[in-house]
């Protein structure tokens, strides 16, 4: 009996200059991380596995002890594959993490980081995305300071603009307005204290309860009393896509090469109809980076295209509309030049990934 491919692990960078609140979000995330197995690789000061534990105040000057025998050591940036290789093997009961965060330096170049992570040898990881945190409170003194943040902005997938109980609500909306129009087409989140939502970031192995995102309820689990519309997933809109017909590859290339702005994330699998003998494709897309995965179906389950999209500020009643049109018409087969859009985006063992926009 074939079975599918294993699922890659994302591997996110974290970046922003010195101040934003990296490392503040890197700790929101650990301690909701809802018993998502967490790597990280924190640039200057090590690279260390983490099993799913609350870890906030514990990085040291040079290394981190969690004091469970986790990995501590020094990490050199031109070694990322090494340490890479090490995160993404079995842990102590013999699993494998769900997600690996590298938090950049504050002074770091991040483009670099991502071209790294992108040439990366390792089949088990896929790219996932650029995350980039500024600080609402000193946006004007960091823009003077390091005019390149701008350009930062215009590689990022997603934006977190932290610090929003340090700035007036005026000041704030003058603030978003500028990482906006520097950000181009990606999501941008208000934040404080860098509490934003894991499901943003954590690509959890799918069940049959959900398309390899965390679902509300393991969230809702960590509420502490807060009133619904102060939930972090409040900042954000999903859209969530089951259909039993196939989808016409034309038709959602076209729908995918269009996707709007804020759109951040596009998770799931998608059934191409008769035609092809691989015709389950596993899609990840984060920003405009792209990438499908030829897999056998497995045994005995149902052929279905399940989709999970996640942004801000996106139309989603339009979104689904859009998606419900790509569907196939009968006889449903595919044929050979309907795919060249789709196998544009396959990634063959020993291919190079591609990259997106111009890193």
């Amino acid at each position: 009996m074939s079975k599918a491919s294993p699922q890659q692990i994302p591997v996110v960078v974290l970046a922003g200059f010195l101040g934003s609140g990296k490392t503040t979000l890197l700790n929101h995330l650990l301690h909701r991380s809802g018993g998502t197995r967490i790597g990280a690789i924190v640039n200057d000061f090590g690279a260390i596995e983490i099993d799913a534990m609350a870890v906030a105040g514990q990085l040291g000057d040079s290394t981190v002890s969690l004091g469970n025998g986790c990995l501590c050591c020094a990490v050199d940036a031109s070694e990322l594959d090494v340490y890479l290789d090490k995160l993404t093997g079995p842990v102590h009961d013999g699993q494998v993490m769900d997600v690996i965060v590298i938090e950049a330096s504050g002074i770091a170049e991040p483009q670099e980081l991502v071209r790294m992570v992108l040439a990366s040898e390792n089949p088990r990881i896929v790219y996932g995305g650029l995350v980039e945190v500024v600080d609402a409170a000193e946006f004007d003194a960091t823009r003077e300071k390091h005019p390149e943040v701008e350009r930062h902005l215009g590689l990022a997938d997603l934006v977190v603009v932290n610090k929003g109980d340090r700035v007036a609500p005026d000041e704030q909306e003058r603030v978003l307005g500028a990482v906006r129009a520097a950000a181009g087409r990606a999501a941008v989140v208000t934040a404080s204290y860098g509490r934003i939502d894991p499901e943003l970031l954590f690509d959890c192995r799918p069940s049959e309860e959900r398309i390899g995102q965390l679902s509300f309820d393991d969230l809702h689990r960590h509420d502490d009393g807060e009133a619904h519309d102060a939930h972090l997933h409040a900042a954000y809109e999903s859209v969530a896509f089951t259909s039993e017909v196939p989808m016409d590859p034309r038709r959602l290339m076209a729908f995918l090469d269009g996707r709007p702005d804020g759109l951040y994330r596009i998770k799931g699998y998608v059934d191409f109809g008769a035609g092809d003998p691989r015709n389950r494709y596993a899609v990840h897309a984060v920003g405009p980076f792209l990438r499908f995965r030829p897999e056998p179906w497995p045994a005995g389950g149902p052929r279905l295209t399940q989709l999970v999209l996640i942004g801000a500020g996106i139309d989603t009643a339009a979104l689904g509309g859009e998606l419900d049109a790509c569907r196939s018409e009968a006889p449903h087969t595919v044929d050979e030049h309907g795919m060249w859009g789709v196998l544009r985006y396959v990634q063959e063992k020993g291919e190079a990934a591609e990259e997106p926009r111009d890193l």
